[in-house]
């Protein structure tokens, strides 16, 4: 099939190479010349684990192409994703405007049938939006608008996209349902299930999948900060919890609040949606109170320990973004720890695998960044651990301890065990366990 791909960020990337694996003649379409000439060159502008070996191969096969032309893009396809951005604009609302502006530009150059996927994440009714612009300039027998909202998980995104645990497609034409069921055909040979439903159902399924975990993440931390003032710890209830199967096992880790791209946002516009409607959803607003609360803890345990003498302390952070096997710092507990510690005057210097040129852009020399875990530790009163890349779960304690001013560790991913730093002789301070002197 010959798809067009309009947008090439963290979903159209991943979209188009993926679909270009299975076959599929892709042409990728962003408006960003510089961005573009990289993909062109074979340049991967994300970091995904897995995406740039899909990525080469397609583009030295011939099936993945780039260019910022909307009529070189579409002019041969069956298929028209739009995977645009959707950031949350006043009171949380998402923002449309590329999706509609898009959409704009389609009603006047589509000049046979095709079918228009929503791909990006964007709220109930958009769909309807989208066919009311293209309506405007063109015979409704030109096209169809399906939604088919992305479940990628940053890290596995490549896995997610190529053996989805499901696929949802919106869609109330048979001709469409009939294109994208071929689409999809080989990503779910082993069975996992393609889901046909009316459009409001599957454009309102992606916040209502993404507002249940991220509820589930802050209810975590709820009982983690419940853990430290009864004496309890939060690994031996979250044990208890996830082995019952009503329950589960996966998302109940808890930490410093969830960041990212799609959480922070999707629970905002769920939020919005339900108040446009007057209806007060109050589990989601608590959800964000407990995430924006959560993200600065690891500040409120530094004050604990160091009192009114913050200022002028040298400490170490290790991870920068918002969760490990990505370099996306969008809405990244560190970030806002990193301006809390700026605030009262501490020296900081950070280790990241992948993020530190991505924060560089943000706090330039501000902060110090290092090559390597070690070298963010020399000298250091403390270490802040921010995310849980596989690299920091077993360090050099010995090279650390050798390192480090004093053997002060403040961990918001509960990498260590408790007995493991008592026997080391560091002060640990860890999320809904006991701190260990």
């Amino acid at each position: 099939m010959n798809i067009c791909v309009v947008g090439t960020g963290y979903v159209g990337l991943v979209s188009g190479t993926c679909f270009s694996e299975t076959g599929n003649n892709v042409t990728c379409v962003d408006i960003d010349e510089k961005k573009v000439e990289r993909l062109n060159r074979g340049e991967i502008v994300i970091y995904e684990p897995g995406l740039e070996t899909l990525f080469t191969r397609n583009i030295e096969q011939g099936r993945l192409h780039f260019t910022t032309s909307l009529d070189d893009g579409i002019k041969n396809a069956d298929i028209i994703f739009l995977a645009l951005p959707t950031p949350p604009g006043e009171g949380g609302q998402a923002d449309l405007q590329y999706v509609l502006s898009v959409s704009k530009e389609l009603s006047a150059k589509i000049d046979s049938y095709k079918v228009i996927v929503n791909k990006s994440t964007v709220p109930v009714g958009t769909a309807d939006k989208v066919h009311a612009i293209l309506s405007e300039n063109l015979d409704t027998a030109l096209f169809d608008v399906v939604s088919n909202p992305e479940f990628l998980r940053e890290g596995v995104a490549v896995n997610d996209f190529m053996k989805p645990d499901r696929v949802v497609i919106g869609t109330d034409s048979e001709r469409a349902m009939k294109i994208m069921k071929r689409l999809y055909d080989p990503f779910v040979r082993q069975g996992n299930p393609v889901y046909f439903m009316d459009v409001r159902s599957s454009e309102l399924t992606k916040y209502a999948a993404n507002s249940y975990l991220a509820t589930r993440i802050s209810f975590m931390n709820e009982i983690a900060n419940l853990c430290e003032k009864l004496g309890a710890n939060v690994d031996m209830v979250r044990q208890g919890m996830g082995s019952d199967s009503r329950i589960g096992k996966r998302f109940l880790f808890p930490g410093i609040g969830f960041g990212g791209s799609c959480f922070p946002k999707d629970v905002q516009a769920l939020e919005y949606l339900a108040d446009a409607e007057s209806y007060d959803f109050r589990i989601l607003k608590s959800v964000l109170s407990v995430n924006n609360r959560q993200r600065i803890v690891l500040f409120d345990k530094l004050v604990d320990y160091y009192g009114d003498e913050l200022e002028g302390k040298n400490l170490a952070i290790w991870g920068l973004a918002f969760k490990p096997n990505t370099d996306d710092i969008r809405e990244a507990p560190a970030l806002y720890i990193i301006d809390k510690l700026l605030e009262k005057g501490c020296k900081i210097s950070v280790f990241d695998p992948e993020a530190m040129d991505n924060v560089k852009e943000i706090y330039g020399d501000k902060i110090t960044y290092c090559d390597n875990m070690y070298a963010a530790a020399e000298n250091k009163d403390a270490l802040l651990i921010m995310t849980e890349w596989q690299v920091f779960r077993t360090p050099d304690f010995a090279l650390l301890q050798e390192k480090m001013n004093f053997k002060v560790i403040f961990d918001g991913r509960n990498l260590f065990s408790l007995d493991y730093m008592a026997e080391l002789g560091f002060y640990y301070s860890s999320i809904g366990r006991k701190v260990i002197h």
